[in-house]
């Protein structure tokens, strides 16, 4: 079995690098296009599994060129597919990334068949055997469900919902997260007033900041990590890359309320991993536990 499960999107990307993001009536000049695997679940499943973690994934394609694409991509990567489904005569997810020279990144694209795995489609005894799950954004009552289960068996839970945080009602999923990662916009739209409140009191919630680092807010304080000075080429992946580094600090360093848990060294290597897909093209350029390493010697 896994150490840790993955459950959501799973896309095929078209990346479009040009010159600024067009305005309204206005006109980009394409520089280059290339397609890769994308979509969050499977980007971090991608991401740990380069980090040397062994990591299953929980989604949906379609039985088209793209969805095979996409799986053939996961499986050359290491990750275990045995949670994805394949839907008959449905489109793969597909998904335009607009890419300017500064790195920013505009998204345009369709559902396609990306949250076909209902709660009944899930197997409960996969998702008690990982050590850890990783939920990002999907079906609010398929994303409870996996929660629910894992929280049971008293697996630890992370929960990153993404851009649709805001219209989406992933109140019990979110409950039952033992870390919760948002970036600037999600944290005060959605998650600020909560946090502050009651409801997230107990858990740690991890709020990324792109370039200029990331932050974690616990019971017992925040930890703070202004990120590293890099040549930014695409952004794409980069907060789907440090979700996945933080996990795997957590992973190597047992529970989350043990004494070896470190958070701020967790941090470092989060945004060591986000960085480093920062500088390369594509969402799926996943950094290797070395190349993570050497960065982070590099620079202490």
């Amino acid at each position: 079995m896994v150490t840790v499960l993955t459950a959501g999107h799973i896309n095929w990307d078209v990346t479009l690098r040009i010159d600024r993001l067009p305005v309204a009536d206005g006109e980009a000049s394409i520089r280059s296009q290339c397609q890769s695997g994308g979509g969050s679940a499977a980007n971090v499943a991608a991401t740990l599994t380069g980090l040397e973690i062994d990591t299953g994934l929980i989604g949906s394609v379609g039985d088209d060129d793209n969805g095979l694409l996409a799986r053939h991509e996961l499986e050359e990567a290491g990750v275990s597919m045995d949670g994805v489904r394949i839907v008959d005569g449905a489109d793969t997810a597909v998904k335009y990334l607009l890419v300017e020279d500064s790195g920013e990144v505009a998204v345009l694209g369709n559902d396609g068949v990306n949250e076909a795995v209902r709660p009944e489609d899930l197997d409960p005894e996969r998702i008690r055997a990982a050590e850890h799950v990783h939920l990002t954004s999907q079906r609010p009552d398929t994303a409870a469900e996996i929660a629910s289960v894992a929280s049971e068996a008293g697996r630890t839970v992370s929960f990153d919902p993404g851009r649709r945080l805001d219209d989406r009602d992933y109140g019990e999923a979110l409950s039952l997260a033992d870390v919760i990662f948002v970036n600037d916009r999600e944290a005060e739209t959605v998650l600020e007033d909560e946090y502050l409140g009651s409801d997230f009191v107990d858990q740690m919630v991890v709020v990324k900041h792109g370039a200029d680092g990331a932050e974690v807010h616990t019971p017992d304080g925040t930890y703070v990590h202004p990120g590293f000075e890099i040549d930014s080429v695409d952004t794409a992946g980069a907060g789907d890359a440090f979700a996945a580094g933080f996990i795997a600090t957590m992973i190597a360093d047992g529970p989350l309320d043990g004494d070896e848990f470190d958070i701020e060294r967790a941090l470092k290597y989060a945004n060591a991993c986000g960085a480093l897909t920062a500088i390369r093209e594509g969402a799926r350029n996943v950094p290797s536990a070395a190349e993570v390493e050497s960065f982070l010697t590099d620079r202490y």
